[in-house]
Formats: structure tokens, C-alpha cells, sequence
């Protein structure tokens, strides 16, 4: 071998175990993973004797389980989870957040762990039974801000002709339903069945006109979303998420807070 070659074979050399140790030095081992949620969406997060509950935070810790890490959950206000994320104050979302194409800009999503429709609630009296945009033209729609609810009213509706008024939090928008202040709202088809069978305020309302599920708007399901920057956290949540499913801890979860399947 000459020297011309022993001196390019020694260069590769040394650039193959820099590259190696760089890519070892960038793979996170994970120990803790915080996880931010909102805790106002019942039955899917919600705070109760000041402790984070509801179905997200019970799939988060079966995840976590799985994953083998410890978990450490932060409530969040809904506008801020995506920011609060991006700046580093947890390391995933698990909070009922539908996987869009406008959200895949800012953060990765692992695959999902449940979908469900949207559906229009309105007061029992309403004379409403078909929710297409023509029908609810010059309508006062509510939905909680910051979602795909709320970026369907926007697109849809109020370009047919509906005023849509938006809320911080889900509750807020349900009290002014009950309240007189709206003629509809549009949700989580599962969140309001919760607030109509369990709440005194729910009795006020009822579900009206169809499911709704377009993709485009209302995505591909609900993941668990992830700084871009770190793709085994990705995968190492896509593993436990088949997991949960195949051993049959996914179905007890859920058994727990809905009488069908959600997945």
C-alpha cells in the first residue's frame, strides 16, 4: 500500500469513528420524559384533587411503562402546549391533539392512539336538524380555540355565512351553549358526550346532525406530539403504542372511560 493510500485509508478512518461519535453523543438516552397535557378536556385530561387525570395521562403512563422511563406530567393551557413544547418545558404532548398537516410543520407525531368524530351539540328547544353550512348560516357557533374545531368553523362556516365565537377552554364554550349565548357547538363528539350525560349543565343539549372526519381537517387520528429533533422518541412511542395494544393494555384503559372502542 502506498503512502498516498495508507494516509486517504487513515483519513476515513478517523472521519468514521468522529461521525460514530457524534451520532452517539446525539442519541438521547431516555430515563425521564415529561409530558405536557392540558387537564380541561374530561374524560381525556382533566385535574381532580389537584392531580392530573383522565384517559391521555392513564395511555401515558402505560406508554411510559413500556418505554421503561419515568414520567412527569405539566398542565398546560391548550394555545400555549405547542410553544411550551417547542421551548423546551416537557418533552411530549399527550393531550387529545389531532396529527394535521399544519401541526407536522412545527412537531413530529407518533401514530395514533385513538380517533373519534366531531360532532355539533345544540340546546334540546333548537329547531336545527341539519348542520351543513348552508343550514346554519347567520348561526352562532362556539368551539375552543386552537383546535381543528375550531379551524373548521373558521374555514367552513364562517365563510358560509355563521358567526363563530372561540373559547380558551372546552367548559367555556359548553357554558355559554347552556347559557343561551351560542346555537351550537362543535367538539370531540366523545368530550361532549361526556358534558351532556355528566354534567347538570349538559342536560340543557343534545347532539344534532352528523359526524364529521375529513382528514384534511380534522386529521389522522390523536398522537402524541414530539420536538422534530428527537426521532427516538418517536419510535420508542410507536413501539409501546403497538404494544399497549397487542398485550391488551390499551382495551382495559379504554374500558375504563368509554363502553366502545376508541382506537
Amino acid at each position: 500500500m502506498s503512502l498516498v493510500t495508507r494516509i486517504a485509508a487513515a483519513a476515513v478512518l478517523v472521519a468514521a469513528t468522529m461521525a460514530g461519535g457524534l451520532a452517539s453523543a446525539s442519541a438521547k438516552e431516555w430515563k425521564v420524559v415529561r409530558i405536557g397535557t392540558e387537564g380541561a378536556y374530561p374524560p381525556f385530561n382533566f385535574i381532580e384533587n389537584n392531580e392530573i387525570k383522565g384517559f391521555d395521562v392513564d395511555i401515558g403512563k402505560a406508554l411510559c411503562a413500556k418505554m421503561k422511563v419515568e414520567c412527569t406530567f405539566v398542565a398546560q393551557d391548550w394555545d400555549g402546549i405547542i410553544p411550551a413544547l417547542l421551548a423546551g418545558k416537557y418533552d411530549a404532548i399527550v393531550a387529545s391533539m389531532s396529527i394535521t398537516e399544519e401541526r407536522k410543520k412545527q412537531i413530529a407525531f407518533s401514530k395514533k392512539y385513538y380517533n373519534t368524530p366531531a360532532s355539533f351539540v345544540a340546546p334540546k328547544g333548537t329547531k336545527i336538524t341539519d348542520t351543513s353550512p348552508a343550514a346554519l348560516k347567520g348561526k352562532v357557533l362556539g368551539a375552543q380555540g386552537s383546535t381543528i374545531h375550531s379551524n373548521y368553523l373558521e374555514d367552513i362556516y364562517a365563510k358560509a355565512g355563521a358567526e363563530v365565537k372561540l373559547y380558551g377552554k372546552q367548559d367555556e364554550a359548553n357554558l355559554d351553549l347552556a347559557n343561551g349565548r351560542l346555537d351550537a357547538v362543535l367538539a370531540d363528539k366523545v368530550v361532549l358526550l361526556e358534558w351532556l350525560e355528566k354534567t347538570k349543565e349538559g342536560g340543557c343539549c343534545k347532539f344534532v346532525g352528523s359526524e364529521y372526519k375529513d382528514p384534511k381537517y380534522f386529521g389522522e387520528g390523536v398522537g402524541v406530539g414530539i420536538r422534530k429533533d428527537n426521532p427516538e422518541l418517536v419510535a420508542m412511542f410507536n413501539k409501546a403504542i403497538d404494544e399497549i395494544v397487542a398485550d391488551g393494555t390499551y382495551k382495559k384503559i379504554n374500558d375504563k372511560y368509554f363502553p366502545f372502542s376508541v382506537y
